[in-house]
């Protein structure tokens, strides 16, 4: 797990987009930091904790090899 410091103005979906490239990762970030989940638009200088971004399979493997057991 890695950290992030806010900038003056960001909000979860915008450090989340940041991050991952996806709002998405906003709930898992949250998950993360729920001791900051009711701030809505950051100041600067909270240090949040950010989970391992998830790894996504390629499109190009063959069906027998997209689930790994």
């Amino acid at each position: 797990m890695t950290t992030y410091s806010t900038l003056q103005g960001d909000t979860w979906d915008c450090i989340a987009y940041k991050l991952a490239g996806s709002e998405a990762f906003m709930i898992p970030l949250i998950h993360a930091n729920p001791q900051h989940a009711d701030i809505v638009i950051f100041s600067a200088g909270f240090t949040l904790n950010v989970p391992d971004l998830p790894v996504d399979a390629p499109d190009s493997l063959p069906p027998w090899r997209l689930e790994e057991p």
